[in-house]
C-alpha cells in the first residue's frame, strides 16, 4: 500500500489512508485488540440500552422487564455480529438494535407498527400481561417479515437492484445515513448540556488535536482509544455530580438524563441470566402487524446497504459487490428472524456509530469487531455487569454521535470525488435527493402525535404504516429520488459523469482480485455460496 498524506484523496477504493485495513491494520498487541473490542461495546451499549429504556415502559412493562430486554438484544447484537462478521460481507461491522427507532426522536416505528399504540384492546389486562402479549405480537411480526429480507438476500434480487446504483446514486444514500440522524446528537445532548458538552468538547480534543500525542511507547492512544478515554472521564464526573446532589431539585426529566443511579438497571437485573428463544412464551401472528413490519425491513436493507458502503471505505475495502451485499442482507434477514425467536423488543441492522469509529480511530479490522461481539454476549449473560455499563447517561453518548454520525455522512459524500461535480445534472441529483431525504421524512415526523399516527390515514392500517415508515427513514428517501434520477436522465452520456467508470470493476466478486481477498468466506465455505 502506498505511503500518503492522510489528507490526501485516492481514486482507488483502497488508501484513504495508511495503517488501516480489513484483513491486516496494523500489528496489533493482544492487549490493544482486546481493548478496541471493548470499545465498540461500549459505544453499541449506549442504543442497546436507550431503545428498551424508550419501549419496555411505552408496552406497560417493568425495570425487570426493560434489563431483561436490554440483556436479550445485546445477546443477539453479539450472535449477529459474529456471523455477519464470519459468513455474511466480513465486513468489520457491528449489527445492532436498529438506531433509526429515534429518527423521529420519541416515536418508535421499528418493530411496533401498531401494537403499540393500539395497545389498547388489551386494556382489560393486568400491566405484565399487557407487556408480554405486546412483546409477542412483535416476535411474530419479525419473524415474519425477516422471510422477506432472507428471500431478497440469498435470491440476489437485491443484488441485481444494486447494479443500478452508481457512486452519484450512493452518495446521498450514505450521507444521509449519518446525517439523517441528527436529532440524536445535539438535541438528545442538550437533554444534559453540563454533561453532553464536555464529552464533545474532550472527544474532539483527543481524538484530533492531541491524535499525535504519543505518551506510551510511540503509540497513538490518544486516537485508538477516545471513546474509553472520554467515556470514562465524563462518566465519573458525571457520578461526582450525581452524588453532590446536583439534580436533587432539578426536573424528572433532568434527573432522567442527568443522573447515573436513574436506569434501576443494576438493582433489578440478574447477577446471571441466559437469553433463550420463545422466552416471553410463542409468538402472536397477524397479517397487519406483518405487513407494516415489512416496510421497517425494506428501511432496514437500504440503511444497512448505506452503511455497509461506509465500512467499506472506512475499512479500506473495496465497495462490496452485488453478491456480497446480497450475502450480507440475507444474514442480517436472519438476525431479525433471531430478534423475533429470542423477543429484543426491535429488529437489527449495521450500527452507524460503530461504523463511524472506524474512521476515528482508524482502526477497520475483523478480529476487533469479533472479540467485541465477545464482549456482548459475555455481559449480557452476567446481567449485574452489565448494568453497570449501562448506567453511562444518554447524554454522554449523544456527543459522541455527533462526531460519529457525521463522519459517516461525510464518508457518503467523499463519494462523489469519482464523479463530475462541474455536471449541473450531478447537482441537481446530489442535492435534490440530499434536500429531500432530510425535508420529507420531517413533514412525515409533524404528523406522529398522540391523536393521530402519521400523515397517511386509510382503513387498511398495514398500508398506512407502511407508507409512514417508508417515508420517515432519511436514506429511504434519499435511495428512492437519487437512484430514480440517476437511472432515467440522460443516463447512457453522463456513464462517465456519474463514476461509472470506477465503480464497474468492483461490481462483480471477480472484478477486482482485492475483492476475493476482503469477501471470501472461511473455511472454504465459498463452495456453497459460488459468486454470482
Amino acid at each position: 500500500m502506498p505511503d500518503q498524506n492522510l489528507c490526501s484523496v485516492n481514486l482507488l477504493p483502497i488508501g484513504f489512508w495508511k495503517n488501516a485495513s480489513i484483513v491486516e491494520p496494523f500489528n496489533l498487541g493482544n492487549s490493544e485488540t482486546v481493548l478496541l473490542a471493548f470499545q465498540n461495546y461500549i459505544l453499541v451499549l449506549g442504543t442497546s440500552v436507550m431503545i428498551p429504556s424508550a419501549l419496555v415502559p411505552l408496552m406497560g412493562g417493568s425495570d425487570g422487564d426493560k434489563a431483561k430486554v436490554i440483556q436479550t438484544l445485546l445477546f443477539v447484537a453479539g450472535i449477529n455480529t459474529l456471523l455477519q462478521a464470519l459468513f455474511g460481507t466480513r465486513l468489520p461491522a457491528v449489527v445492532g438494535a436498529r438506531v433509526a427507532i429515534f429518527t423521529m426522536g420519541s416515536r418508535p416505528y421499528f418493530g411496533l407498527p401498531r401494537m403499540l399504540w393500539h395497545w389498547k384492546r388489551f386494556k382489560d389486562l393486568t400491566v405484565l400481561q399487557r407487556f408480554v402479549h405486546t412483546m409477542r405480537a412483535i416476535q411474530g411480526a419479525l419473524i415474519v417479515a425477516a422471510s422477506i429480507q432472507i428471500i431478497l438476500g440469498y435470491s440476489q434480487v437485491w443484488g441485481l437492484f444494486s447494479r443500478f446504483f452508481s457512486p452519484l446514486g450512493m452518495a446521498p444514500v450514505v450521507g444521509l445515513v449519518g446525517f439523517g440522524l441528527f436529532q440524536r446528537g445535539f438535541p438528545a445532548l442538550g437533554n444534559c448540556v453540563e454533561i453532553g458538552l464536555p464529552m464533545l468538547l474532550l472527544v474532539i480534543g483527543l481524538s484530533q488535536y492531541l491524535k499525535n500525542v504519543k505518551p506510551m511507547r510511540d503509540f497513538p492512544i490518544f486516537e485508538r482509544f477516545p471513546v474509553l478515554i472520554c467515556v470514562t472521564i465524563i462518566w465519573i464526573y458525571s457520578v461526582i455530580l450525581t452524588a453532590s446532589g446536583a439534580y436533587l431539585d432539578k426536573h424528572a426529566i433532568t434527573q432522567h438524563n442527568c443522573r447515573t443511579d436513574r436506569a434501576n438497571l443494576i438493582s433489578t437485573a440478574p447477577w446471571f441470566k441466559f437469553p433463550y428463544p420463545l422466552q416471553w412464551g410463542p409468538p402472536t401472528f397477524a397479517a397487519g402487524h406483518s405487513f407494516a413490519m415489512m416496510s421497517a425491513v425494506l428501511v432496514s436493507m437500504v440503511e444497512s446497504t448505506g452503511a455497509y458502503m461506509a465500512a467499506s471505505r472506512l475499512a479500506i475495502a473495496t465497495p462490496p459487490p452485488a453478491y456480497i451485499l446480497s450475502r450480507g442482507i440475507g444474514l442480517q434477514g436472519i438476525g431479525v428472524l433471531l430478534d423475533g425467536l429470542f423477543g429484543t423488543c426491535t429488529g437489527s441492522t449495521v450500527s452507524v456509530e460503530n461504523v463511524g469509529l472506524l474512521g476515528l480511530t482508524r482502526v477497520g479490522s475483523r478480529r476487533v469487531v469479533q472479540i467485541s461481539a465477545g464482549f456482548m454476549i459475555f455481559f449480557s449473560m452476567l446481567g449485574k455487569f452489565g448494568a453497570v455499563f449501562a448506567s453511562i447517561p444518554l447524554p454522554i453518548y449523544a456527543a459522541l454521535y455527533c462526531v460519529l454520525f457525521g463522519l459517516v455522512g461525510s464518508v457518503g459524500l467523499s463519494f462523489l470525488q469519482f464523479t463530475n461535480l462541474n455536471c449541473m445534472r450531478n447537482l441537481i441529483i446530489t442535492g435534490l435527493s440530499l434536500f429531500l431525504g432530510i425535508s420529507i421524512p420531517q413533514f412525515f415526523n409533524e404528523y406522529w402525535y398522540p391523536a393521530r399516527h402519521g400523515l397517511v390515514q386509510t382503513n387498511a392500517g398495514w398500508f398506512n404504516a407502511f407508507i409512514n415508515t417508508i417515508f420517515t427513514s432519511p436514506p429511504m428517501v434519499g435511495l428512492i429520488v437519487a437512484v430514480f434520477l440517476d437511472n432515467t436522465l440522460d443516463v447512457e452520456n453522463a456513464k462517465k459523469d456519474r463514476g461509472m467508470p470506477w465503480w464497474m470493476k468492483f461490481r462483480t466478486f471477480r472484478g477486482d482480485n482485492r475483492n476475493e481477498e476482503f469477501y471470501t468466506l472461511p473455511f472454504n465455505l465459498s463452495r456453497f455460496f459460488p459468486p454470482t
